[in-house]
């Protein structure tokens, strides 16, 4: 009798059924002082988007501060209740995403250097076993990224995959590229 592969499983669409929720893509409200609205899309490695992915957010609030017990610095007390520091994204039809938050602050680096400010992105699509994880970095922040470890760890040639582009007016523009050449900086984690 001969071995027979079975097929991998992947992620698969019930995204658009069960972890999408109305307010997901709102880490603040948009009225919120301050609050920035990241639009994107998600594109495969044809360069077509992809309609069924999902983005997810986790990011520190304006002081640099999680609001989680485990913060390395210490639970925030009495934090700002408004400010999720979470948010999540399904695709449209265009591969298109939006994400309306507050811009993070700087945080300490274990080797007591600081990461500039960013937002940790997880990725979820079609075809994939598990997450793909990224970061958003500021484009006003040029001083503070060059002197981010992260960032540095990343060939020079590739950083300019995890900055945002202006927008204008509290707009920010992250495309996230599976493959190809312009593929996304991905993280191994």
């Amino acid at each position: 009798m001969s071995e027979l592969l079975t097929p991998s499983q992947t992620v698969g669409p019930y995204f658009s059924m069960r972890l999408p929720w109305p307010g997901g893509p709102y880490v603040v409200s948009p009225e919120t002082p301050g609050a920035i609205t990241i639009l994107g899309r998600l594109y495969d490695g044809a360069g077509d988007p992809i309609p069924d992915g999902m983005i997810e957010t986790w990011q520190a609030d304006p002081n640099g501060r999680f609001a989680h017990p485990n913060d390395p610095r210490g639970p925030i007390i009495d934090g700002d209740t408004a400010f999720r520091g979470f948010g999540r994204c399904a695709t449209n039809h265009d591969g298109s995403f939006k994400i309306v938050t507050l811009k993070p602050g700087a945080l300490p680096f274990g080797d007591g250097r600081t990461e500039a400010p960013h937002i940790d992105v997880s990725v979820f699509s079609r075809g994939m076993l598990d997450r793909s994880v990224t970061r958003i970095y500021f484009p006003e922040e040029e001083a503070a990224n060059a002197a981010d470890p992260v960032l540095e760890a990343v060939p020079a040639d590739r950083r300019w995959t995890l900055i945002a582009a202006p927008g204008g007016d509290g707009l920010l523009r992250f495309d996230v590229r599976m493959q190809g050449p312009q593929e996304t900086v991905f993280f191994d984690l």
